[in-house]
């Protein structure tokens, strides 16, 4: 057994409602995401229960046409898929960044090349589209397989998460621990994540899983459901590209930034458990892709007026979001264009901005990254309630998100948090939240 750390202090207020919700989220979201795999398709999104019925008598290991949800195939194809990334990662160069002071004193060095890893990722699709004369097997054998790589990569998730979490006990000495996972729990810990930073010599395993396989895997889906709209239609609606190139570009202008990743609470904060491990690799690229899964085989035509509005909702959470955090980005780095800020000032010297993007509320990067979602959903209508689960999941999200944030800045902060809720009295959305 590993000899105990001093500086990993026992977690004595779990988040989620301790290890009954952590084993809730692990089984609910799973189940809910197989659920919206057959409750969205082309007889229906949601199916009535006489479209529903043919794929429930499927699901029957002796019924002929016997729906698998986990294959070989597909396993072996998404471990493709991840272990071409790692390599990628691996050998590609990159610009090296260090992180924040972890609490022994060191900081953590980091590689980013996600830049070249997408320029090389969309010149493969392109050669592979010109090679293959637009057929694309890749994106069929994506769309035809759907549910089993989402059930692969939860399965996937979950060992990577186990062995996350048995490993550290037999290190020779106990490595840094998340401060909110070792509350000594396994349902608990496992899903939080007990080490912190858990790498292989400098592959970091959790900044690799917050930028690569599930965002990148997010814009590969996409795509196969526009292949799909075209080949079953023989055209392309409007509305499917708005929102690839919505999503899509938020994929990649994020490998503009990660580098500022390294101060996001998921990175100094959280350890690697099932709950990154599965947000990463399942949550985002599976249910994030409701709208162009609906859209694939449910065109629909909003014309130029629905168009230039979406687009103009869009671009407005997108400014929001980007200018707030460039805003603060520059005002931790000391630029000169920040100097006209006003803030409060903590014992400690950290700072706290009260002006500008953020003295309308505390988490304005939150309320234009909501926009941006609701963005995505909007170019499907209103003909099903199933494509709006991103921006109803995004909102409690941040909602706990932010609740997480301020009880830790509470803490970090102290009486300087008291007068700064004061200075900017609303968390998300001005006169209202």
């Amino acid at each position: 057994m590993a000899k105990p750390n001093p500086l990993n202090q026992k977690t004595l207020h779990p988040d989620f409602n301790g290890w009954p919700g952590a084993l809730a989220i692990s089984l609910g979201l799973p189940l809910l995401f197989n659920v919206f795999a057959y409750a969205c398709n082309s007889h229906g999104c949601p199916v009535s229960y006489t479209s529903l019925q043919p794929y429930l008598d499927m699901l029957n290991p002796s019924h002929p046409n016997y729906i698998v949800p986990i294959s070989w195939a597909a396993t072996y194809a998404y471990l493709a898929w991840f272990g071409a990334l790692v390599i990628l990662d691996r050998v590609l160069p990159g610009e090296k960044v260090m992180g924040t002071k972890l609490r022994d004193g060191n900081r953590l060095e980091y590689k980013f090349n996600g830049k070249l890893v997408h320029l090389i990722f969309f010149a493969t699709l392109i050669a592979r589209y010109v090679y293959t004369d637009g057929a694309m097997p890749e994106l069929v054998f994506v769309y035809d397989h759907l549910t089993e790589l989402l059930n692969v990569s939860t399965v996937f998730a979950a060992v990577v998460s186990t062995l996350l979490y048995v490993i550290p006990f037999f290190y020779k000495n106990e490595p840094l621990l998340a401060l909110g996972g070792n509350t000594g729990n396994p349902i608990f810990d496992w899903y939080i994540g007990r080490e912190l930073n858990p790498r292989l010599g400098l592959f970091d395993m959790k900044l690799f899983c917050e930028m690569r396989p599930g965002l990148m895997l997010w814009i590969v889906i996409n795509l196969a459901m526009a292949h799909h709209q075209y080949h079953k239609f023989g055209y392309i609606t409007d509305s499917m590209i708005l929102v690839n190139l919505f999503q899509n570009y938020y994929v990649v202008e994020g490998t503009f930034y990660e580098s500022r990743l390294i101060n996001m609470m998921d990175i100094t904060t959280d350890g690697l458990g099932f709950m990154l491990m599965f947000g990463d690799l399942a949550l985002v690229p599976f249910s994030y892709t409701l709208q162009a899964r609906y859209l694939a085989d449910h065109p629909y035509q909003l014309g130029l007026f629905k168009s230039v509005l979406i687009v103009a909702l869009y671009v407005l959470g997108y400014v929001i979001f980007r200018q707030s955090n460039n805003q603060k980005n520059a005002f931790k780095d000391g630029h000169p264009s920040t100097a006209h800020l006003k803030y409060l000032q903590s014992p400690t010297g950290s700072k706290l901005i009260i002006s500008s993007w953020w003295g309308i509320t505390r988490h304005i990067n939150y309320s234009g990254d909501w926009l941006i979602c609701l963005a995505y959903s909007l170019p499907t209508g209103f003909n099903t309630p199933l494509t709006y689960y991103f921006p109803i999941f995004f909102a409690s999200l941040l909602i706990h998100r932010n609740s997480r944030d301020e009880a830790k800045c509470a803490e970090k902060y102290g009486e300087t948090w008291v007068e700064y809720k004061k200075a900017v009295p609303y968390a998300l959305i001005p006169y209202v939240y």
